[in-house]
């Protein structure tokens, strides 16, 4: 018996995913850029520091609130 693969359906997928993961990442960089532009290279990473912070607080808030 032959196998079928993975499929047209699962290709369309991995490839809107990986479309999606490359829109995120030129937007991140693009507001990355403006903010070495603004405020310098540390004032950049202090931002960026700051929001995965937040992530990081509301990410642990919800998992402690599963426990």
């Amino acid at each position: 018996m032959e196998e079928q693969g993975l499929g047209a359906r699962f290709y369309a997928g991995l490839a809107g995913v990986v479309l999606a993961c490359g829109v995120v990442a030129l937007i991140m960089i693009l507001l990355f850029s403006r903010a070495v532009v603004a405020w310098g290279v540390f004032g950049a990473f202090i931002v960026l520091a700051a929001a995965l912070l937040l992530f990081a607080w509301i990410f642990d808030r919800r998992q402690a609130r599963e426990i």
